[in-house]
């Protein structure tokens, strides 16, 4: 019987889970870090971080400064997300609380997120008044000064960065309810913030009313879950929809959160 070379150092499994808390570590307010700060943000020692670090730039998903010596996302990720998203990861984790949101109220209910001064539809299912459009919405853009979709996304962002996406260039109008005046534009705004949601009725297409609340992972805007309408059927019912939308928009906002990441207690930290 062949001998067995005692297994050393931390289990597979706890090795896989480090690497992997460091990577989510990675986020629009931390883009980079160094050595020695994920050590300390982890309770990790220094060795320990440092050989983490170098096994993930190795393989693409970070890249390191050689003159800083610190380190920010990779290649790798963006191909892990691309092949994500063409295989329909966003709208295949959507889909269930459009379901059970358009099923729950008889509504059509979907799911945009930001492509630039446009929110674009990912995901979109039926209601039991039927289909808004004779084409499929997923792929529909949305711009953002025109109608709930994109204002409960725009409006939660914080105003220089609004200003730098919407004003300074044309904006179209699209009906007699298209707000093109950035005062006016701000106030709007302002109510999807005090509210948690927002309401219109013709702005983009004469014939549709959408409400909408943002979806928040943590505490940052990454979309917008709509319910859509003829202004007939939604106008009506606008109050009692709010309650289910928001509750809609908090479930997905959960579906789209990463799993927690486990830092070190901060007095272990050094």
């Amino acid at each position: 019987m062949a001998e067995q070379t005692p297994v050393t150092g931390a289990p597979p499994l706890q090795t896989a889970d480090r690497v992997l808390n460091v990577l989510l570590s990675f986020d629009r307010e931390r883009p980079e870090w160094g050595v020695t700060e994920i050590a300390e943000e982890f309770g990790l020692d220094k060795s320990v971080a440092q050989r983490l670090l170098a096994a993930l730039a190795y393989r693409g998903f970070l890249v390191s400064d050689k003159r800083s010596r610190r380190y920010r996302l990779g290649p790798a990720v963006w191909h892990l997300s691309w092949v994500w998203e063409r295989g329909g990861g966003m709208a295949s984790l959507a889909r269930p609380t459009l379901e059970a949101l358009a099923g729950a109220v008889g509504v059509n209910a979907l799911f945009a997120v930001p492509d630039g001064v446009h929110m674009r539809c990912v995901a979109a299912v039926d209601g039991a008044t039927g289909p808004l459009r004779y084409y499929v919405l997923a792929g529909e853009l949305y711009p953002a000064h025109a109608g709930a979709t994109s204002r409960a996304y725009f409006g939660m962002l914080p105003p220089g960065d609004r200003a730098v996406l919407l004003y300074g260039r044309p904006m179209a109008r699209f009906s007699e309810h298209t707000l093109t005046d950035p005062v006016r534009l701000e106030e709007r705004f302002s109510e999807v913030r005090r509210e948690g949601y927002a309401y219109s009725e013709g702005e983009y297409d004469p014939d549709t009313a959408a409400l909408a609340a943002p979806v928040l992972v943590g505490r940052r805007p990454v979309g917008t879950l709509t319910l859509a309408a003829t202004p007939e059927v939604l106008r009506p019912r606008r109050e009692q929809l709010v309650a289910p939308l928001l509750q809609g928009a908090a479930d997905l906002g959960r579906a789209l959160t990463p799993a927690r990441l486990r830092r070190a207690p901060h007095r272990e930290r050094r």
